[in-house]
């Protein structure tokens, strides 16, 4: 009877795991289908906008309950563009993104907060110029499934959020060129093999 219960205690532990496993799944950003822009006043005329073309992370995504999902993203600085290379420069230059000195940008989702079947905010920490600093986005799952392209399991997610760049070193040019700079994310996951 003893070894009866042991194995009953086994096979609830078993169980228990496996519907965690199922519940939680891990996957890639994938950086054909991640884009993340940015856009910001200029002396009132325009807002110009850029983004980051090279940017990896990982999302643990619960199906079951996606509060408790999770994502770290890492973004190459170097990879900015604006369409204009001596705009591009200038904004890889220690005036603003300091690219030789800081190769990435990096962040980490610290709580989800659900406010409805597929919207949520996403509270985390951004680093950026070597600071780091709590933001929060606004984050829509599009889709869940199977993509018609690679057959694969992929995610799909919206997101915006909107930064003061001088809270993360970059002063220059202020306030002619605004400080707060806001953030489109468009992004593709796919289940990690």
């Amino acid at each position: 009877m003893k070894h009866l219960y042991s194995l009953f205690a086994a096979l609830t532990i078993l169980a228990a795991s496996t519907n965690l496993s199922l519940a939680a799944e891990k996957y890639k950003l994938d950086p054909r289908h991640t884009n993340i822009i940015w856009k910001v006043g200029h002396f009132g005329f325009s807002f110009p906008s850029g983004k980051f073309t090279n940017t990896e992370g990982t999302l643990i995504l619960d199906e079951k309950d996606l509060s408790k999902s999770k994502i770290e993203v890492t973004i190459k600085l170097a990879t900015i563009t604006t369409g204009e290379k001596k705009f591009d420069n200038h904004l890889s230059s220690p005036d603003f993104f300091n690219v030789k000195k800081f190769k990435v940008a990096k962040f980490k989702s610290t709580e989800i907060v659900m406010k409805s079947n597929n919207k949520a905010k996403i509270h985390g920490a951004l680093t950026l110029n070597g600071i780091t600093k709590p933001i929060v986005l606004d984050a829509k799952l599009n889709k869940i499934g199977p993509s018609p392209a690679t057959k694969q399991k992929t995610a799909g997610f919206s997101a915006t959020a909107t930064i003061k760049r001088s809270e993360f070193g970059i002063k220059f040019g202020l306030p002619a060129i605004e400080d707060n700079v806001k953030i489109d994310i468009e992004t593709e996951a796919i289940l990690a093999k």
